[in-house]
């Protein structure tokens, strides 16, 4: 039997080589969730490859959201998963994490590397813990915080976004009742602004 149509392809890759084939073939380009400058450099140069070839990709953003009914709690949980984190690395033996190998884990600690805080919501200390093995950073705030920072990233060309907690099970929850309501409202709200206009 064959495929009643196209199957879109996600791909990622911020080498020289990955936004090469990206261009030619990505559907979607995923992005990790990095600062908004070096989201708006990657897409503006996808795009620019992928206009070689006649394509105009979408694009996605992995973030792992910190969510609290407050500003302070929020943080105040980042700074606990970043413990937690630091002290499962530590019961494991792991010391220093190794140079990364790919270009994006370099790109989160470059990103790392101006501090802990980015933007208005960006936390990136985990990644810089971790050597920033896959996604690794963090939106954190309240809900409607977090939703705000999702909004600033789609108004960069971000239409799809890949999102999972560090407490799996509570966070999805708090995701589905809270953080997406929140993006849709804005989204909404936004939208209906600029048809007004």
């Amino acid at each position: 039997m064959k495929p009643a149509g196209q199957i879109p392809v996600y791909f990622g890759g911020a080498s020289a080589a990955a936004l090469a084939v990206a261009g030619r073939h990505a559907d979607t380009y995923a992005l990790w969730g990095e600062t908004q400058e070096q989201v708006r450099e990657l897409i503006a140069r996808v795009r620019a490859e992928a206009a070689r070839h006649g394509r105009a990709p979408r694009f996605s953003l992995s973030v792992r959201p910190i969510l609290a009914e407050t500003e302070a709690r929020a943080w105040a949980r980042a700074e606990d998963i970043l413990a937690r984190t630091r002290a499962l690395r530590a019961a494991r033996g792991l010391g220093s994490a190794s140079p990364p190998q790919n270009e994006g884990s370099r790109r989160l600690l470059a990103a790392a590397a101006s501090g802990p805080r980015l933007d208005k919501r960006l936390y990136t200390a985990i990644a810089a813990e971790t050597g920033a093995a896959g996604n690794s950073t963090a939106l954190v705030g309240t809900p409607e915080q977090v939703a705000e920072a999702l909004l600033d990233y789609h108004d960069l060309g971000v239409r799809t976004v890949l999102i999972r907690g560090f407490d799996p099970l509570e966070d999805a929850l708090q995701y589905g009742r809270t953080l997406l309501p929140a993006f849709k409202d804005l989204l909404a709200r936004r939208r209906t602004t600029v048809e007004a206009a």
